[in-house]
């Protein structure tokens, strides 16, 4: 299922959440109508919480259905909210949602993560790990979304680009933009495998994009 939401008058639905196949967590700015519709989109169950105080999870949370990686800034009450399977990751990278682009097949990171941090990385999520970019931006997870039947990414991404995406994430790969052009994908959106929320102002051309390229028909 596909649903157009905003919250509070802002598109940018993909700063405020994160979700994996059945958990979807959510910043308390999401008001609980649009949690509800998240919900029916996703099938997902969700929980609400901040991380590191602050509400733009989306950018601070990376997750696939082995586990979920935070902020190393984020406290233990707020691991606690969240529940099982989040670890903290202790690099100066802090952004982690903008970090890292990952499903349950693989993870593509921001090129400056070291050894240790990568290990990490694919031991939380169970997966490979590789470095790389998209359209030459490191922050791979504010320009492209994965999920385990597709993934979407900056209409700019070069060709060796997409085929790293594609042998990494094991899925399709498109190239789209959401809210009326916009070119990083990951802010104006959240997907799983059963279906995606993405920004109000995101048009019909670009809905029949971001349908396609996540399969969901």
């Amino acid at each position: 299922m596909l649903r157009r939401v905003e919250v509070a008058g802002n598109p940018y639905v993909g700063v405020f959440c994160a979700a994996n196949d059945e958990r979807l967590i959510v910043s308390s700015d999401v008001p609980k109508a649009t949690i509800r519709r998240m919900n029916e989109a996703l099938e997902t169950t969700h929980v609400v919480s901040s991380v590191a105080h602050s509400t733009v999870l989306g950018a601070l949370v990376a997750m696939n259905s082995n586990g979920i990686l935070a902020s190393p800034f984020i406290e233990h009450e707020e691991i606690d909210a969240i529940g099982d399977a989040i670890y903290p990751l202790p690099h100066r990278l802090s952004a982690v949602g903008n970090n890292v682009l990952c499903n349950d097949h693989g993870a593509v990171v921001h090129p400056s993560y070291d050894d240790e941090a990568i290990d990490l990385i694919g031991e939380v999520l169970d997966v490979p790990v590789v470095r790389g970019t998209v359209a030459g931006i490191r922050t791979v997870g504010s320009v492209a979304v994965a999920t385990n039947k597709g993934a979407l990414c900056h209409p700019h991404a070069r060709p060796g680009e997409i085929e790293a995406l594609k042998q990494t994430l094991k899925v399709p790969v498109s190239i789209t933009t959401a809210n009326y052009g916009v070119a990083q994908v990951g802010a104006c959106m959240v997907a799983n495998s059963h279906g995606a929320v993405v920004g109000s102002k995101t048009t019909p051309i670009e809905l029949g994009r971001i349908e396609e390229g996540l399969g969901l028909y």
